[in-house]
């Protein structure tokens, strides 16, 4: 099975570039044979330069859509290959080339504007690789996150939150703690939807009706806990009493995340036939090509998505520890 790590640029107008470049630069010697750049060079070797470091003779494969990209000018142009970049790292994927894809930050917007179809990054790779259910997680040195509903206006969540879908989040979330993140025995929490978990339906329904139901049938070697209380479940997390959370939406998730783990978390997408990692941040055009760029979620993206793979190389060896 190929271990090969693919690594999409981005936005070429964006701090994708940057942020790749210090990645690879701070890569040991002995991933480099391992990595597959999907991106033009002209914007890679600019974002070098900006960022003060020397590229690593690493595999770089682009059609030059993207190489006189300016940054923080997008354009139609780039749009159209960042969109490139993606679709060529997941037909590769598809083919059995990759065993993992880091992918720097796209603007949804200006992919849009180039043809892409999907809300984000986990919409194509569950489409193109026949995935039924994907789950965007978020792990950092003091949060481990996945969401129940991700890019949901808050007001159609209660809609769209099912037993079954929470269900499913904690099964691939137990999948994950224990196959790439070595927990034997994870510690899962499902956080409530409503303030105070519904307050015994004071404050809402769907904690005992929705939330309860999917956390009522053991899943070993897990234990769950929950619904819990949304304002105190976070920071006993941060404090060590779970391994992970589950959270019912976006937000109510990813501000913790990144108060916490800002520059350190990454964007995991479990479900996938292969693994899936990305930066916790976005384009930031306002300082790309400046060499202001802060490239530790790209070098930690890069660094768990090898952890991951060589994790699930060994899986059936029974590497698994105690958390």
């Amino acid at each position: 099975m190929t271990q090969r790590i693919g690594i999409t640029l981005g936005d070429p107008a964006g701090i994708g570039p940057e942020i790749v470049a210090a990645a690879l630069a701070a890569a040991p010697a002995a991933w480099h044979a391992r990595l597959v750049v999907f991106g033009d060079r002209e914007p890679l070797a600019r974002g070098a330069h900006a960022m003060g470091v020397t590229l690593p003779d690493v595999d770089v494969r682009g059609e030059g859509a993207g190489a006189r990209a300016t940054p923080g000018a997008p354009d139609d142009a780039s749009g159209a290959a960042q969109v490139g970049y993606l679709e060529a790292a997941v037909a590769a994927a598809a083919r059995g080339e990759l065993a993992a894809i880091a992918t720097a930050p796209i603007s949804k917007t200006w992919a849009r504007r180039a043809g892409f179809a999907f809300p984000g990054h986990t919409e194509l790779l569950a489409a193109r690789l026949g995935a039924p259910d994907v789950v965007m997680a978020f792990y950092g040195p003091k949060l481990r996150v996945a969401l129940a509903t991700v890019h949901v206006p808050l007001a159609d969540v209660p809609r769209g939150l099912t037993t079954a879908r929470v269900r499913r989040v904690v099964e691939l979330l137990c999948e994950s703690l224990v196959r790439d993140q070595g927990i034997a025995r994870p510690r899962i929490g499902a956080v409530g939807l409503n303030p105070h978990a519904g307050e015994g339906g004071l404050l809402g329904s769907e904690d005992a009706a929705v939330i309860a139901p999917a956390l009522a049938a053991p899943l070993p070697p897990a234990t769950l806990f929950g619904p819990l209380i949304p304002d105190a479940a976070f920071r006993d997390h941060a404090e060590g009493r779970y391994d992970a959370l589950v959270a019912m939406y976006h937000d109510q998730g990813l501000i913790p995340v990144k108060l916490l783990d800002f520059d350190d978390s990454v964007n995991v997408t479990l479900g996938l036939p292969i693994v899936r990692t990305s930066p916790d941040h976005g384009t930031a055009y306002d300082i790309a090509g400046r060499g202001l760029a802060r490239a530790t979620s790209m070098q930690r993206a890069l660094a768990l998505a090898v952890e991951m793979v060589e994790r699930r190389r060994e899986d059936r060896r029974g590497g698994a520890k105690e958390g």
